[in-house]
């Protein structure tokens, strides 16, 4: 399947995009992308390759990981193969992990048809290196490999293509609360794994002092629909005041291997002007980098239950907590859309930005201005 960005439809694309959201269209954690599709097709030329998996695509999946654990043999693993036939200056992969990377052998003719190629891999932990053969071979393909964990050094040895640190971004223009912000009528506002401590106490906050605590009662993540469930988050977190913050995996380090990363998460709490509380991935340089003003990670140790007591001091600091929500918001407007992003992409490669990203760039300044000018009385919250 390959369809058209929002922009003339009949004219020559100079991106090819290549989206999973045909393969997984309801897993929660797949929206920060969808999301960042759906700018880019605002922002540049781009035309989206998004083939679909075959019924027999589970067990594909399950026989070519088990053989790329040993050999440098990507399979394609049951995906509907899909030609290109024409030429771009672009072609840009994301695969959220590095078993996906074996989705892109379904894609035919990339390599001769694209001047430069970029890969995206959001997610991959230095102890998955040994038993990711044949997903690293697919990465070998690639002119740059942008990885949005720490892990630059430990692959410059193993890649072929020049590999780059991007941290995750957002829709701030979706998250923004400006320029109407609506009442913060949620106390206390948690998404995906809790800590066991922190969520005992906030549940006594909840049943004793009657603050409307908002938080995850299923154990599912799948969403009936993926822009759906994106808009409800934004909107809750919009009319949040505090919201828990916390590493990727924080509770299990059998699978990080100790790595302390983070990804959306922070974007998510900080673009809509929420005081983020929690913790900070641990001896992060790069999250130290970026959110790097007063107050950004008001920090409680998830083995502790005085994150009560901690709200209750904040709440009574109306003037600071003002202050946090508003840097917050302009923090993110002017450096952390999904627009920055794909600038730096483009910067990498040697490519020039397109005018509809400076138009998107201009949108968000002048929303930091609003955001700067509001008055008071707008930037208060409900204690």
């Amino acid at each position: 399947m390959i369809s058209n960005s929002k922009h003339d439809q009949n004219a020559k694309h100079r991106i090819l995009l290549f989206s999973e959201r045909n393969i997984f269209e309801r897993e929660v954690w797949r929206c920060s992308w969808q999301e960042f599709e759906g700018i880019l097709q605002e922002i540049d030329s781009v035309e989206v390759v998004a083939p679909k998996p075959k019924k027999w695509y589970p067990y594909g999946k399950r026989v070519a990981l088990r053989l790329g654990e040993y050999v440098r043999v990507p399979l394609n693993p049951g995906i509907t193969s899909v030609n290109v036939n024409q030429e771009y200056d672009m072609f840009l992969a994301v695969c959220e992990k590095p078993s996906e990377l074996l989705h892109l052998q379904a894609v035919k003719g990339w390599r001769d048809q694209c001047k430069t190629s970029v890969c995206v891999l959001p997610e991959f932990y230095v102890k998955e290196i040994p038993t990711s053969k044949s997903s690293l071979d697919v990465l070998n393909e690639f002119d740059y490999v942008i990885f949005m964990f720490n892990v630059n050094e430990p692959f410059k040895k193993i890649i072929k293509g020049q590999g780059q640190y991007l941290p995750a971004g957002i829709d701030t223009l979706r998250f923004c609360p400006y320029p109407n912000p609506p009442a913060r009528c949620i106390d206390v506002l948690s998404i995906g794994r809790k800590a066991s401590a922190v969520h005992k106490a906030l549940m006594r906050m909840a049943r004793e002092d009657g603050k409307f605590y908002v938080y995850d009662t299923i154990n599912d993540l799948h969403a009936y629909n993926l822009d759906e469930h994106r808009l409800m988050m934004a909107n809750m977190a919009k009319r949040s005041r505090y919201f828990i913050v916390s590493p990727g995996k924080f509770d299990n380090l059998a699978e990080t291997g100790g790595q302390s990363e983070f990804g959306y998460r922070y974007f998510e709490a900080a673009a809509p002007g929420t005081v983020m509380i929690g913790m900070r991935p641990a001896n992060n340089k790069e999250f130290d980098k970026i959110f790097n003003w007063q107050d950004a990670v008001i920090e409680v140790p998830f083995t502790s239950d005085e994150i009560v007591s901690v709200i209750r001091e904040l709440d009574k600091e109306p003037e600071r907590q003002m202050k946090i929500r508003q840097t917050n918001v302009i923090q993110c407007l002017l450096n952390h859309d999904w627009v920055y992003r794909w600038e730096a992409v483009l910067s990498l490669v040697g490519m020039q930005p397109m005018p509809m990203l400076q138009s998107r760039k201009q949108r968000l300044k002048d929303l930091a201005e609003i955001v700067k000018e509001a008055p008071i009385e707008l930037q208060k919250t409900r204690v």
